[in-house]
């Protein structure tokens, strides 16, 4: 625990939830210099990027679950005094943060409306009443049957956990029996079935203010993210400007307006038909993931969690719109993201660099020669992360191809006592 305030000290008090290691956990940088105090809940491995020094207090938690971040933040009010807002940006503290608002009679969004951000069921149930298309679905319980659930939903069909993130736990089975043998290995009090829709997906991301988007883009995925879960790369492409990209922004809109998301992030997800009909996945109530606010950061100069924040607690956003770069002609870019190889763990013997191969990848994240996988690094710890930019979406499109072709990640098994390597190797 480390403290750093005055009883002189009288600027409005911010508890930060935060799990991140990386520079979008620099919340320092996103509030005027002597406007908030900041005081931070974080786990060991997300120190790095906290300005400690000029915290009132830095709480190191053994992990971010509500009965071990309740009493800590009550501490926190104690010596510091009422909060003015309680910041959770990662998509597994959303739920936290708000009950944490509501035990300590502190500011901002509340459980019942994160919840349509979480809970796969309600969001969708909003979109619906709304008069926007979305998936059929049904929420599983003890009485779930498979043959009713077909007869309603229609075979294809997908299983998801009700409040999962980046696909994991989500199911496709296409027969009545895959369907009975998938029910029996769920928990159905925490799943849904959904309507299988084939088509592309997309995902939009930005910042809504005051029930604008006050910067958006449109991306194409390169595989799904069920594929990343089943060993395969998941890449991203922004969307030139035109027709296509003007009909999902007015759908995106047309889903936040339905959620009520008037201020804040969003990542939100749409699949796009053979018919060229939208329809409405998910949404999450944060920026998104891998390469989404790196991208953003490069291409555009706009900081997805900076603004995130600002939006929180109703400060005007970090960067004026005359300074940020607007997608646009001979603006392209997108991002490609590999999993951990396996059978897991898995050490790595030797990885090549994409940055030096192929001209569109500007930057990546490569794993080190010896580290282990052990299948807990999801996109952030991935097996390669790449950045890239160019003057189109096809060209970009065309770069990632490439990369998923020419990456090679050269692993072998660690054996239970660790001290020898099989010879296998792994893609």
């Amino acid at each position: 625990m480390n403290a750093q305030s005055s009883g002189q000290d009288t600027a409005p008090l911010l508890l930060v939830l935060n799990r991140f290691d990386d520079e979008f956990g620099e919340y320092h940088r996103f509030v005027p210099p002597g406007s908030f105090r900041l005081a931070y809940l974080a786990t060991a491995d997300a120190l790095a990027p906290l300005d400690r020094d000029g915290a009132a207090e830095t709480v190191v938690v053994e992990d971010m679950a509500y009965g071990t971040l309740l009493p800590a933040a009550r501490r926190v009010v104690e010596a510091h005094g009422p909060l003015a807002g309680i910041i959770g940006l990662s998509e597994f503290d959303l739920i936290t943060a708000a009950r944490l608002r509501e035990a300590l009679g502190a500011p901002g969004r509340k459980t019942e409306y994160v919840l349509r951000f979480r809970d796969k069921t309600r969001m969708k149930r909003w979109v619906r009443m709304a008069g926007v298309r979305a998936p059929e679905y049904r929420a599983l319980d003890a009485g779930s049957h498979a043959k009713t659930l077909a007869d309603e939903l229609g075979l294809p069909m997908v299983l998801k956990p009700r409040d999962g993130a980046s696909a994991k736990g989500v199911l496709l089975v296409r027969t009545e029996r895959e369907l009975e043998e998938a029910l029996e290995g769920v928990d159905r009090d925490g799943y849904e079935a959904e309507e299988y829709v084939e088509g592309a997906i997309h995902h939009v991301d930005g910042i809504r203010r005051d029930g604008h988007f006050h910067f958006a883009t449109a991306s194409a995925y390169v595989n799904t993210c069920l594929d990343f879960t089943r060993g395969m790369p998941l890449g991203s492409v922004l969307l030139d400007p035109g027709p296509r990209r003007d009909a999902l922004m007015g759908f995106a809109a047309d889903c936040l307006d339905a959620l009520e998301l008037w201020d804040g992030p969003f990542h939100l997800e749409v699949i796009v038909d053979s018919a060229g009909e939208h329809v409405f996945l998910e949404v999450g109530l944060r920026p998104g993931g891998a390469g989404v606010p790196f991208v953003h950061r490069d291409l555009f100069g706009i900081d997805l969690y900076g603004e995130s924040v600002r939006a929180a607690i109703g400060l005007p956003p970090m960067t004026p719109l005359d300074e940020l770069t607007r997608p646009g002609p001979g603006v392209g870019g997108g991002w490609l993201v590999f999993p951990e190889p396996q059978p897991w763990p898995r050490r790595v013997l030797s990885r090549n660099s994409l940055v030096e191969a192929i001209p569109e990848f500007y930057g990546e994240a490569l794993p080190a020669p010896g580290q282990v996988f052990r299948g807990d690094g999801g996109y952030d710890h991935a097996g390669g992360r790449f950045l890239l930019r160019g003057p189109d979406e096809a060209t970009v499109r065309r770069a990632v191809l490439e990369g998923i072709a020419r990456y090679r990640l050269e692993t072998a098994a660690v054996l239970p006592d660790r001290n020898t390597a099989s010879p296998a190797a792994a893609r």
